[in-house]
């Protein structure tokens, strides 16, 4: 069974970074067809779509956070990552991985559980 799960720090200072990692474990993304988003939820307001990469390592962003956020993969170790770059407290958030896979001859979502990030001014 897939599982998705999201790791990274608590709390960051304003102007930091916040480094976060999503690590898929029970399948290997290797020769797989797949997309991977980072979504979030600020308190009290909706979700956001962050970006996200393919398996052909193309990466979409936010228009909104363009240049604010980075996101990039390292496949022998089955992880993606996100950094958010120069943090203010409206950056403090739920953030998921949403990992969309086809693993056999369907696409299947894979959510992790989130992390929250809360930002410190």
């Amino acid at each position: 069974q897939v599982q998705v799960q999201e790791s990274g720090p608590d709390l960051v200072k304003s102007s930091q970074t916040i480094s976060l990692t999503c690590t898929i474990r029970g399948g290997s993304i290797n020769g797989v067809a797949y997309n991977c988003y980072w979504i979030r939820q600020p308190p009290g307001k909706g979700l956001e779509w962050m970006g996200a990469i393919g398996a052909d390592d193309k990466i979409a962003y936010s228009p909104a956070l363009r240049g604010h956020i980075s996101i990039s993969r390292d496949t022998s170790k089955n992880q993606f990552s996100l950094q958010v770059t120069s943090v203010t407290p409206e950056d403090t958030a739920m953030y998921w991985c949403l990992l969309r896979a086809k693993w056999d001859d369907s696409w299947s979502d894979y959510w992790g559980q989130g992390t929250q990030v809360t930002v410190s001014s």
